[in-house]
C-alpha cells in the first residue's frame, strides 16, 4: 500500500477498508509517513467525511497504536468524562473532583488547546509543579490509592492520536467529526474507562456549529462505545457564548476554585453538576438522574469536591499553597476592565471569536508546539439576554502588553451584538442521547 493512493481514495470521497486505515495509521505512528501527506489525508477527511464503519475502525487503530490499560483490576468501574471542545470549558477541574467526592473512581486522560478552544491540561498546568506527563504506572497507582487521575495522553498510549491531534490543530482540520469521534473514543478506550460521559458543544464557538451535526457526532461516539463494549451517556450543550466567566488558563482555574468553594458563575455551577448526575447514573452510584444531581450538589456545598481537588494537585505535584490562594496563580501585567457603550439586551456573545481573541493574547497555539501564556486571557461578565446599561462593565482583558490589551478589547467588543429588544437566554443543554 502507498500512504498517497489512500489520500487519493478519500479525496475521490471512496470509502477506506479497515486494512488502509490500519497502515495508514501504523505507517504513520512509526514516523514512515509524513506531516504533510497526513495533512492532506485529513483535508480530505474533513471535506469528504468518512462512513460510520470507517470511523470506528479508525478509533480502533488509533487505541491500538500503543497500550490500552484495563483499569477493572484497579477499580471496580471507572468514569470518565469529555468535552468535543468549547470556549470557557473549564468542567473537568470541577466535575472530576464532585464525582470523586461522591464514592466513584476518576480517572481522566485530557488534551491540550486545540484551535479557539482551551485544553484541560494547559489550564492544569496554571499551577506551579503540576505533573501532568505521568507514566502509565504512576497513573494506576494513583488511581488505585486516590480514586482520581488527570493526565495528559503517554507517548505509549494511543501514539497516533497525540501525533494526529498535534497536526490538526495547525492545518485547519479540527472540525472534522469523523476526527474528533475517533480521537475522543481512542483515548476513552486506550484509557480504560468503562463508562464515559460525553459533552458535545454545539454551537458558533464550537466543532459542530448546528444542532443536526451535534447529534451526528454524539450519535457516532455513543455507537463506538457500545461496539467497544462500553457505556456512554452524550450530552448536547450549548457553545454560542462562553461557559462561565474566564477564558483563559489560570483564571479558568480560579474560576474552577471559585466554584469548588461553593462560589463562582450560577451558569458555569449548573452545567457542572448536571454532567457530575450523568456520571454517578452512568457508573451506578445513583438510580435516576435526580439522586445524581442531589449527590453532586452534597459534594459540591459540604467543601468534600475542593478536599478531592486539593487530592489531586497534590497526588500530581502542584503547590497546594497556590490553589488555596489563587492570588498566586500567574497574573497578567495589563488587566483592565471594559464597559457597556450602549444599553439594551445582548443577543450574541460569538464564542468563537473570543476563544480567536485569548489564543491572539497567547493563551492559545497558533502553530503546533507553541509555547502558551497561562496569565492572559478574558473575563465575560455577562449573558445572552442580559439587559445592560451604558457603562456597566461589560468584560474584563488580562493582557502580556498594552498593545495586545487594546487589541483584544477592540476584538472583544465586536463580538458582543445587541438589540433593542427583550433577548431569550440560551439554554444550557439541547438533549441527551444514551447507549441503547
Amino acid at each position: 500500500m502507498r500512504a498517497v493512493d489512500i489520500i487519493v481514495k478519500k479525496r475521490d470521497k471512496q470509502e477506506l477498508s479497515r486494512e488502509e486505515i490500519d497502515f495508514l495509521i501504523s505507517e504513520f505512528t512509526a514516523d514512515r509517513i509524513p506531516d504533510y501527506q497526513m495533512s492532506a489525508w485529513a483535508m480530505a477527511v474533513l471535506l469528504n467525511g468518512m462512513t460510520d464503519r470507517e470511523t470506528t475502525d479508525l478509533t480502533m487503530a488509533m487505541a491500538d497504536s500503543g497500550d490500552r490499560l484495563d483499569l477493572t483490576r484497579i477499580v471496580p468501574g471507572s468514569v470518565d468524562k469529555h468535552s468535543s471542545g468549547g470556549v470557557g470549558d473549564k468542567t473537568t477541574l470541577v466535575v472530576e473532583p464532585i464525582v470523586s467526592a461522591a464514592g466513584l473512581p476518576v480517572a481522566k486522560m485530557s488534551g491540550r488547546g486545540l484551535g479557539h478552544s482551551g485544553g484541560t491540561l494547559d489550564k492544569l498546568e496554571s499551577i506551579p509543579g503540576i505533573r501532568t506527563n505521568l507514566s502509565e504506572d504512576e497513573f494506576i497507582a494513583q488511581l488505585r490509592e486516590h480514586g482520581i487521575a488527570l493526565i495528559g495522553q503517554t507517548a505509549d498510549m494511543a501514539p497516533a492520536d497525540g501525533k494526529l491531534y498535534a497536526l490538526r490543530d495547525v492545518t485547519g482540520t479540527v472540525p472534522a467529526i469523523p476526527l474528533i469521534a475517533s480521537s475522543i473514543m481512542s483515548k476513552k478506550i486506550a484509557s480504560g474507562a468503562s463508562a464515559v460521559v460525553l459533552d458535545v458543544k454545539v454551537g458558533v464557538g464550537s466543532f459542530t456549529q448546528d444542532l443536526e451535526s451535534g447529534r451526528h457526532l454524539a450519535r457516532l461516539m455513543v455507537a463506538i462505545a457500545k461496539l467497544s463494549g462500553r457505556k456512554a451517556t452524550a450530552l448536547l450543550s450549548d457553545m454560542n457564548q462562553p461557559l462561565g466567566e474566564a477564558v483563559g488558563n489560570a483564571i479558568e482555574v480560579k474560576e474552577a476554585i471559585s466554584t469548588l468553594q461553593g462560589e463562582g458563575p450560577t451558569d458555569f455551577r449548573d452545567h457542572c453538576l448536571t454532567v457530575a448526575a450523568h456520571m454517578l447514573m452512568l457508573g451506578s452510584a445513583v438510580p435516576t438522574f435526580n439522586d445524581g444531581l442531589a449527590l453532586a450538589a452534597r459534594s459540591l456545598d459540604d467543601g468534600s469536591a475542593w478536599q478531592r481537588f486539593r487530592v489531586l494537585v497534590a497526588a500530581q505535584g502542584g503547590h497546594l499553597a497556590t490553589v488555596d490562594d489563587p492570588s498566586l496563580l500567574p497574573s497578567a501585567p495589563h488587566i483592565e476592565t471594559v464597559h457597556a457603550p450602549r444599553s439594551g439586551y445582548l443577543s450574541q456573545i460569538h464564542a468563537r471569536r473570543i476563544g480567536e481573541a485569548v489564543v491572539r493574547l497567547g493563551g492559545g497555539r497558533e502553530v503546533k508546539g507553541q509555547q502558551i501564556d497561562h496569565s492572559v486571557g478574558v473575563e465575560i461578565l455577562r449573558l445572552v439576554g442580559d439587559q445592560v446599561t451604558e457603562n456597566d462593565p461589560l468584560f474584563v482583558i488580562h493582557a502580556a502588553t498594552r498593545g495586545e490589551l487594546e487589541r483584544a478589547k477592540t476584538d472583544v467588543l465586536g463580538a458582543h451584538h445587541w438589540s433593542d429588544e427583550p433577548v431569550e437566554p440560551l439554554p444550557l443543554f439541547y438533549d441527551t442521547i444514551y447507549t441503547e
